[in-house]
């Protein structure tokens, strides 16, 4: 007897928010609300969404309105992150926006006295034979979207969407790019009131006292704001506000703070200090070869800033026990949940509401300065606060990517082949963002006079894609393996969800000891990976990436290439990267080739902007970025203790979509940096002659290889 079909699902975002309302609806004026959970953060998904719902509903793009993400209005779709929105909110409009389209037509059919299969529609307006028509509009008031959806909704077919698949303008860069007020940080709202935080320099410093006459006596100040160990000021101008801070500043007493580890010896620190160790995957068989060697190869990263090009913003006011948030949270309704703790008031009482900031993909500070804003707007008077994060403060106090250190172990045979495979991370958790456990994330909360504790950061879970040990299972087909994670379970260094999360440590890793083994076989590298892969859209990217980059090309003195390969979280987009450089001592990225496999592509000029982005990104992280720190603090408060890749340091960047309109389509944005980091690394050694194995690789890191080479 047949087992019949699994009966249909509805999306995952679809089934925590069935209610058709809440996604679309039509206004009077002709046009569409469309309210997703998932935010802009520059990545360009509000253009892709809209692109899904004005297919599934047959109107033309001009139609569309995208609504920010409100905890008031918006379904709850979580945090915007990991890249699923395009799998999550992409999935659930498609559904939504098909059964909406086939609801009107049902009501269009009783209303014309024609067969709703013999209806067509065309930018939102209904008609059939006989030239009898009515729209969406004529009938928004007659259908009503107030029902939860249903599972046997069926969206279009690929070969029948007409919007999505192709290149659109962004809805989101004409405002950017003729500099019109779209970002929370260029916010003029008439009374504003502007607030500064008191922070220490020492890490882990609590404040003890604090002497107010001196700020008291500044012009403009409207109140200064003292919650234990929390202290701010308000005042009627920034200029103000930042001339009471610094009299504050002068005039505070801080506990001693905690000590730092040594940045010079990162992985020494991490493989010390207490830990959960799991096992995240194994795979045994019966040897068939002879072990003949073991390659012991340890792998670093140091620990990685935002490095956001504007500094955290939020603005706040209170309305007797209710309050409304304006921030660049990347999750609304979850920074609500930890206001709400904070503040001890019920989630009702508060509405977040997302504005887009200056740049961020990760926890950096939004959600901190979040807190800062709603804590100093309790003194205003009603009146609404914004808190812009300095420089300093965003580079000393917001959440860091987790520095990691990474062992492979390799058996060889006696053809250099493979036999076995032992992979270990000792990192903090990859994860601290709010709303996710009884206790708030939120830097203010462990500041005020009955202080919660720092939150110890966590992983996600394996079926998300895990945190630390994201991409450490190999894709390749090798024969045995065990995937160790140890998860620190302390943390003097604040850390928190960092784009790709492990995902780049790990491949930098895996991608850097495969070349190795390939050189030592004799072997070229890509035909060495295509030879250990099974999936054939994984050996697809590679070989169009090779192919694209002309591999191999003739090698000049002075120049080297490389390879690397991942899919994100083994289970989202794949893509492959080879990079050429020059240098000797130091390392210039001339350019980047990558081919990119996300499935269906909605919007490809997105897509290739995503993997541009991210793979630029990634050169920084590789040459420069490194968050530095004494035994007491953290000394890269600047552009120039911490720099980052400048416009003339850019490489040429060439991607490639593999289109795949029947598959399902996942998410860009972070499917590059894994990929790019291995490929520059491994075209170093193609360059020099040596392995650079600690992030990032600078002159110094080059000048110590060499001197352990030779």
């Amino acid at each position: 007897m047949m087992t019949p079909p699994p009966a249909p699902k509805l999306p995952i975002s679809l089934t925590a928010n069935p209610r058709l309302s809440s996604w679309v609806r039509f206004t009077g004026e002709g046009r569409v609300a469309i309210s997703p959970g998932k935010v802009e953060i520059g990545q360009g998904i509000v253009t892709a969404l809209a692109q899904i719902a004005a297919d599934e509903l047959e109107v033309d793009m001009s139609r569309i309105e995208m609504i920010r993400a409100s905890t008031a209005t918006s379904p709850n779709e979580g945090v915007t992150s990991g890249s699923l929105s395009i799998q999550q909110s992409g999935r659930a409009l498609r559904h939504v926006c098909a059964e909406v389209r086939q609801r009107f037509l049902v009501a269009a059919s009783e209303r014309l006295g024609v067969d709703a299969a013999r209806l067509e529609v065309n930018d939102g307006m209904i008609s059939g034979p006989g030239n009898v028509r009515t729209s969406y509009w004529e009938l928004a008031g007659d259908v009503s979207l107030d029902h939860d959806a249903t599972a046997g909704a069926i969206a279009k077919s690929a070969v029948k969407r007409a919007v999505a698949g192709h290149s659109v303008e962004r809805i989101d860069i004409p405002d950017k790019v003729f500099a019109r007020p779209r970002f929370i940080h260029d916010a003029a709202l008439p009374g504003l009131l502007h607030g500064r935080v008191l922070r220490p320099d020492i890490s882990g410093a609590r404040l003890v006292a604090l002497d107010e006459d001196a700020a008291r006596a500044i012009p403009g100040l409207v109140a200064i704001a003292r919650d234990g160990g929390f202290a701010g000021v308000v005042s009627d101008s920034e200029a103000a506000a930042e001339a009471a801070l610094n009299a504050l500043r002068k005039r505070a007493t801080w506990s001693g703070g905690e000590p730092l580890p040594d940045e010079d010896d990162l992985a020494g620190f991490l493989r010390c200090q207490p830990a959960q160790t799991t096992i995240i995957d194994t795979r045994t068989t019966a040897a068939t070869r002879q072990h003949a060697r073991t390659l012991r190869r340890q792998y670093t990263r140091p620990y990685i800033a935002h490095a956001s090009i504007a500094p955290s913003c939020a603005i706040a006011q209170w309305d007797g026990d209710r309050i409304h948030v304006w921030t660049h949270s990347q999750g609304v309704y979850l920074l609500r949940t930890d206001l709400a703790i904070v503040l001890k008031l019920p989630a009702e009482n508060i509405v977040v509401e997302h504005v887009e900031g200056a740049g961020c993909y990760g926890h950096n500070a939004a959600d901190d300065v979040a807190l800062d804003a709603v804590l100093l707007a309790k003194a205003a008077s009603g009146r609404q606060v914004r808190v812009q994060w300095s420089r300093h403060d965003e580079m000393s106090h917001a959440p860091f990517g987790a520095a990691m250190a990474i062992e492979i172990e390799a058996d060889l045979d006696e053809d250099n082949e493979i036999i076995g495979w032992r992979h270990a991370i000792w990192s903090n958790g990859h994860a601290a963002r709010p709303g996710r456990a009884a206790q708030p994330a939120l830097l203010g909360a462990t500041e005020i006079a009955n202080p919660y504790p720092r939150m110890i950061s966590t992983n996600p879970p394996a079926a998300n894609g895990g945190g630390g040990d994201r991409n450490s299972v190999p894709l390749y087909d090798l024969p045995a393996w065990t995937i160790t994670s140890h998860r620190l379970l302390t943390m003097p260094v604040r850390t928190s969800a960092l784009r790709t999360l492990g995902a780049q440590g790990n491949v930098f890793a895996i991608e850097s000891l495969l070349d190795e083994i390939a050189a030592l076989r004799g072997e070229d590298p890509i035909a060495f990976r295509l030879r250990h892969l099974r999936d054939e859209r994984a050996k697809d990217v590679i070989r169009a990436a090779a192919r694209r980059a002309a591999w191999k090309p003739q090698r000049r003195s002075g120049t080297g290439h490389g390879v690397g390969f991942a899919r994100y979280k083994n289970t989202g987009a794949y893509c492959a990267a080879i990079a050429e450089i020059e240098g000797t001592d130091e390392i210039r990225v001339k350019r980047l080739t990558l081919a990119i496999d996300v499935g269906e592509t909605i919007n490809p000029d997105g897509v290739v902007n995503q993997i541009e982005g991210g793979a630029i990104q990634a050169t920084s992280w590789v040459l420069k970025e490194r968050v530095r720190f004494d035994g007491t603090r953290i000394t890269s408060t600047s552009w120039t203790d911490y720099p980052i890749l400048t416009f003339t340091e850019v490489p040429a960047v060439d991607v490639e979509i593999i289109q795949r309109p029947e598959v399902e389509p996942v998410g860009a944005g972070e499917a590059a940096h894994g990929p790019v980091t291995a490929a520059i690394a491994n075209a170093v050694h193609d360059c020099l002659g040596v392995r650079v194995r600690d992030l990032p690789i600078t002159r110094d890191r080059i000048i110590a290889a060499m001197e352990l080479a030779s």
